[in-house]
């Protein structure tokens, strides 16, 4: 195993950013395991820490695995290879993904404002990327609401042909491992990559919100 869990990954990551101001910075962690990692990043240079909810739109006949992604404003990313889905499953899926976004901000951060980054570093972190469906569809999030001076994708694990895709979004990519042969899964990475509860998140999200822990705003 290449991480012991999701806070060591984080913590090794979080290396990459020791030259970056916390204060020009705001740090957007993918829930729910991307949090834990996130959080790690955000400790380290002092920066605050929010949320970009995007979920996965899977196929109906394989629900783990991702012929999409959809963002908290309805729009989606679609895998273009995938011909034999019906598009009112598509529409349907993205529907509920939504809702379902919507819901995991309301219990989350319960009405709290979003951060702005304009003109700032935006790093988009998770605990690792697998197709790349729910990142960038994060990073078309941030390009048409938020309007950062610069994305950063973090993360601990991503597929080489991925990371090369990213980029041509405009995102930089800062990962511990890129490779062109990955194992399959993320959780295949970690020695311990159990589920991380909503109570969790709220949990670090609340101590995000001392200043002496994440960053006075």
């Amino acid at each position: 195993m290449y991480f012991k869990n999701r806070t060591e990954a984080g913590k090794r990551l979080a290396e990459f950013f020791e030259n970056i101001s916390g204060g020009d910075t705001v740090v957007y962690a993918l829930p729910r395991g991307g949090v834990v990692v996130g959080a790690e990043i955000a400790k380290a240079i002092n920066a605050p820490l929010d949320l970009i909810i995007t979920r996965k739109i899977g196929h109906p006949m394989q629900p783990e695995y991702a012929i999409g992604a959809v963002a908290e404003d309805g729009h989606s990313i679609l895998n273009e290879g995938i011909l034999d889905v019906p598009e009112e499953y598509i529409h349907s899926e993205a529907k509920k993904q939504t809702q379902e976004a919507k819901r995991r901000r309301q219990t989350y951060l319960e009405g709290k404002p979003q951060i702005p980054c304009k003109g700032k570093v935006a790093i988009l972190a998770d605990d690792g990327i697998a197709t790349g469906l729910t990142m960038k569809a994060a990073i078309n999030e941030l390009k048409l609401h938020y309007n950062p001076q610069k994305i950063i994708v973090a993360v601990p694990v991503t597929p080489w042909e991925v990371s090369e895709e990213i980029k041509k979004m405009g995102a930089e990519v800062l990962a511990i491992i890129t490779t062109k042969e990955f194992l399959g899964a993320i959780g295949a990475y970690y020695q311990d990559f159990n589920p991380v509860s909503d109570e969790e998140v709220i949990h670090i999200l609340r101590e995000g919100e001392k200043p002496w822990i994440f960053g006075q705003l």
